[in-house]
């Protein structure tokens, strides 16, 4: 029996996962890929090629009121699909471009992040102070596992990080004890559900 060809957007994910990208990035690429077939009135992308490009991207610009950051996103998800998936190269693209945000991100000042820990407790505080103390991005601190951290050397280790390397940071003085603490409550407590069946 004759094997069915795969589906697009299984060819992208097979394409994204064969370059080790992140899961993120992967569900992002797919998320653009599925928009811009869905603005195309379901056309396929191999039978499209600039125009449509720049029109899709456009559209983000003008009626989707999108930020530069966003459409670029966007851009290279078209990209990978035409060079990596369609083997087609895009030639240069003429799409209105989204404006550049002017504005400064907000950062909460040290007696801001008190007040905020201070209406906080149990894990969750825990959680928020590591992120804090250690510099991790929020997703990076809820993926840590035990052997991350080295109590010995102050330290974590960020596996798989941003660009999928991995890194160390400090583990501040002040998060060690209750890191502890919470740790031997997570241990105690594995052995109760061990000794329940």
């Amino acid at each position: 029996m004759e094997s069915r060809p795969r589906k697009l957007l299984d060819q992208v994910r097979d394409a994204i996962r064969l370059k080790h990208y992140s899961y993120r990035t992967e569900q992002t690429y797919v998320g653009w890929i599925r928009r811009y077939i869905i603005f195309h009135g379901k056309r396929h992308p191999k039978d499209m090629g600039n125009v449509e490009v720049e029109a899709f991207l456009t559209h983000l610009a003008v009626e989707g009121h999108v930020s530069a950051s966003t459409q670029n996103q966007a851009l290279s998800a078209l990209l990978f699909l035409y060079r990596t998936v369609l083997n087609q190269e895009l030639g240069q693209l003429e799409a209105i471009r989204a404006k550049r945000s002017h504005y400064l991100p907000s950062v909460l000042t040290k007696d801001e992040v008190r007040s905020v820990l201070q209406n906080m407790s149990g894990v969750p505080e825990l959680v928020i102070k590591v992120l804090y103390g250690s510099g991790l991005r929020l997703n990076e601190g809820l993926s840590l596992r035990i052997k991350d951290i080295d109590f010995a050397q102050r330290q974590i280790v960020v596996r798989d990080a941003k660009g999928s390397e991995s890194r160390v940071t400090m583990l501040p003085d002040s998060l060690i004890e209750p890191l502890q603490t919470h740790l031997k409550k997570v241990r105690h407590l594995h052995q109760q559900d061990l000794e329940q069946g």
